[in-house]
């Protein structure tokens, strides 16, 4: 892993929680409100609680096992793992999970993609699920 990253992977650990949601919360005004945000990096786990605007209930995601990787072509990004406490939005995160999505290639932002690629390197198990 280069310093590049491992500075990354330490900044995305000290970074509150509480700032996230702030911050979160200031752009979805009118969408939707960020309750609760947990992202462990280490073992590529996404927890995130919203309600959404004018609703009661919140709904809860959970995101895990994530990377971002070269197929040769093109960086892509895949998700194994997603579920929510709603049937309706686990019905269209299966429509995501296990599917490489390519990543557009911007020129501009190659080195950030590179090391995004670098910091979610796949698991050799995970590349096996690839579809």
């Amino acid at each position: 892993m280069s310093i590049k990253s491992s500075l990354l992977k330490i900044l995305i650990k000290l970074t509150p929680n509480v700032l996230i949601i702030w911050v979160s919360n200031i752009i979805l005004k009118g969408i939707a409100e960020l309750i609760k945000f947990n992202f462990d990096v280490d073992s590529r786990k996404v927890y995130v609680q919203t309600r959404l605007y004018g609703e009661e209930g919140t709904i809860d995601v959970h995101l895990e096992d994530f990377s971002v990787f070269h197929d040769g072509e093109a960086y892509r990004f895949i998700i194994h793992h997603a579920q929510s406490d709603r049937p309706w939005l686990n019905n269209l995160l299966a429509r995501f999970v296990g599917k490489a999505w390519k990543i557009p290639a911007l020129p501009q932002f190659s080195s950030q993609i590179e090391l995004l690629a670098e910091l979610f390197k796949a698991n050799p198990p995970a590349l096996e699920k690839i579809d």
